[in-house]
């Protein structure tokens, strides 16, 4: 073979090759590579991820169909020196280069989380960190350290920061962060619109909510909310202890309690509302953003009484006088005790 020839066979092998290694390099950045033909799922990169663990991860758990494409290309990038934990969505048919970008820039999707119902603040990091990288622990101790920085939060008012909604932050978010989220949120819901019917009130913000975990507490009728908060706002007004039941399950710390008996009355706290005039010192549960509102829109009458209907409806009479009052709690009693009897002779 002479030198042309052999110039022209080496040229014509390289162009092959060259077309070859193109087309496998377009295809290992472009093409799709990830839940091809699949669902979106959820990736979730942990703390202490690493690259190997990634791929293990990524293979085991049929993200990728070609792994070696995938790992090449990440390393190119430098995706391997640089793992950023978090929750990140993969949709169907993704390609390496555009995984790579997204993982490696943290582009993560924000996780949802929602809580109410809450009594206690012991009861919040298992309820905030439930679908969180975060651990109860790290949640506890970023809580105390805000308690403990702050002049307008204390251990018992510390609860009415939190307004029970639906929420989105990052998986990875940390335990300060996230106090700071939900003060910033606290400060947000506390509209000039709220501030200034609490003005109104001659009440905080956190008294307003103190006053709106009694109201949530003592009716399941939310219909009623703003009657029974006008109540109470007539005895605090009138100087009348509150002497509202609930708060004497949670000065029990007995939430198990049905039915509030005279040995209840006599608990030694600042949360019974029947030996302490005034408001207790903080929320005696998490109250929803009706119950606030039905403070801050309170129905103005004469109530200062009130007691459970006679037909175990869960609504309630109200009462301006005691008499008035006697009379309904009697209606009350009487059912009861036929109710009673009805459940003895049912379990002879």
């Amino acid at each position: 073979m002479n030198n042309k020839k052999f110039v022209v066979v080496f040229m014509l092998v390289g162009t092959i090759l060259l077309s070859s290694f193109s087309f496998y390099a377009y295809q290992m950045v472009f093409s799709p590579n990830f839940l091809v033909e699949g669902e979106k799922k959820i990736l979730l990169i942990e703390q202490d991820e690493t690259f190997k663990s990634l791929q293990n991860k990524l293979y085991d758990q049929n993200y990728v169909n070609d792994l070696v494409s995938f790992s090449f290309l990440a390393k190119i990038m430098d995706y391997d020196k640089s793992i950023k934990p978090g929750r990140y969505a993969i949709q169907p048919n993704m390609s390496n280069i555009e995984v790579i970008r997204l993982l490696r820039t943290g582009t993560q999707t924000p996780v949802r989380i929602t809580f109410n119902n809450i009594r206690l603040k012991e009861g919040l990091a298992p309820k905030l960190t439930e679908n969180l990288l975060m651990t109860e622990k790290e949640f506890t101790n970023a809580l105390e350290k805000f308690i403990q920085s702050s002049d307008e939060f204390n251990e018992h008012t510390i609860i009415s920061m939190f307004i029970p909604n639906t929420y989105e932050v990052y998986y990875n978010i940390s335990g300060d962060d996230l106090m700071s989220r939900m003060h910033r949120e606290f400060k947000n819901f506390w509209s000039n619109a709220r501030l200034a019917k609490a003005k109104e009130l001659d009440m905080t913000p956190i008294e307003v909510m103190t006053l709106a975990s009694i109201v949530h507490a003592e009716s399941v009728k939310q219909s009623e909310g703003k009657t029974i908060a006008g109540l109470y706002l007539n005895r605090l007004n009138k100087g009348i202890p509150l002497q509202a039941d609930p708060t004497l399950v949670f000065a029990a710390k007995d939430f198990t309690i049905k039915r509030v008996l005279n040995i209840h009355k006599e608990i030694d706290s600042p949360f019974n509302t029947y030996k302490n005039a005034g408001l207790p010192p903080g929320p005696i549960n998490m109250p929803p953003i009706h119950a606030i509102d039905a403070v801050l829109n309170y129905e103005k009458h004469n109530y200062i009484y009130m007691c459970a209907k006679e037909d175990f409806s869960g609504y309630h009479y109200f009462a301006e006088t005691l008499r008035e009052h006697i009379n309904n709690a009697n209606k009350y009693q009487r059912q009861l005790s036929i109710e009673q009897r009805k459940a003895r002779m049912n379990n002879k």
